[in-house]
């Protein structure tokens, strides 16, 4: 069974007023799916309807009731009282964590991170790729079963993104799939097993590189190519 299996018929903030449609994919195990699309194309709508946070929803998003998730959001966000290891102390509290267990892996990946010795500041106060890295680290200690990240690379520095792309790879490699919003195609095209096009609220191309070429005949394109493509054609249709 897939980790994630998604059907949006329709979705939006207010009834009747559907901002997607028509959205159909899956996420597997170990897989890294990039969400792609322009800014208003409708994967914020996408991400909160999978999320469970759209009351205006026909479709079903569907995973086994075993498996968990972390969200990733594209604004960090912190309790403004809480330093960043209260913070992990809480998530460990709540997710019902092995205190050792999840102290180990808190204090590896802090270490990764370059954040142990800011562990016990506020993370409001952290600079902004700071920021980014903790929220990372506290979507990491919890082992999910998959992952939804929205724009990962911002306010991440090129040290950064690498060590966070080396983190994925780690997740992926025990059988974590992650679904990624990203506006970073350079990147998405090398890391990604796949990708999901939407533009205007709907799914213009799925699939490997490979087949969104196809969709799009383009026999050599970049991801950037097609999705160039993809979205130049939609403004020619208004």
């Amino acid at each position: 069974m897939s980790l994630l299996q998604v059907d949006i018929q329709s979705a939006g903030y207010e009834k009747d007023i559907a901002i997607v449609q028509d959205i159909n994919f899956t996420l597997e195990k170990g897989e890294l799916v990039g969400l792609i699309g322009p800014n208003g194309a409708g994967k914020s709508t996408t991400i909160k309807s999978i999320l469970g946070l759209l009351d205006n929803l026909v479709g079903t998003v569907k995973y086994d009731s075993k498996e968990t998730y972390s969200y990733i959001p594209e604004r960090p966000i912190f309790y403004d009282e809480l330093t960043l290891w209260e913070h992990l102390d809480f998530v460990a509290a709540v997710e019902g964590l092995s205190d050792q267990e999840y102290k180990q892996k808190a204090n590896e990946l802090l270490e990764i991170y370059y954040l142990a010795d800011h562990s016990h500041e506020f993370p409001i106060k952290y600079s902004k790729g700071m920021q980014q890295k903790a929220m990372l680290i506290l979507a990491m200690i919890t082992n999910p079963s998959f992952y939804i990240i929205d724009e990962p690379f911002i306010g991440l520095d090129p040290n950064a993104m690498k060590l966070f792309l080396a983190s994925i790879q780690k997740e992926r490699s025990r059988g974590a799939g992650i679904l990624m919003s990203t506006h970073v195609l350079d990147t998405a095209e090398k890391v990604c097993n796949r990708f999901i096009i939407i533009d205007n609220g709907k799914l213009k191309a799925i699939g490997t590189l490979d087949e969104i070429r196809t969709q799009c005949n383009l026999k050599n394109g970049s991801l950037y190519d097609c999705f160039h493509q993809i979205s130049e054609g939609n403004q020619n249709e208004k």
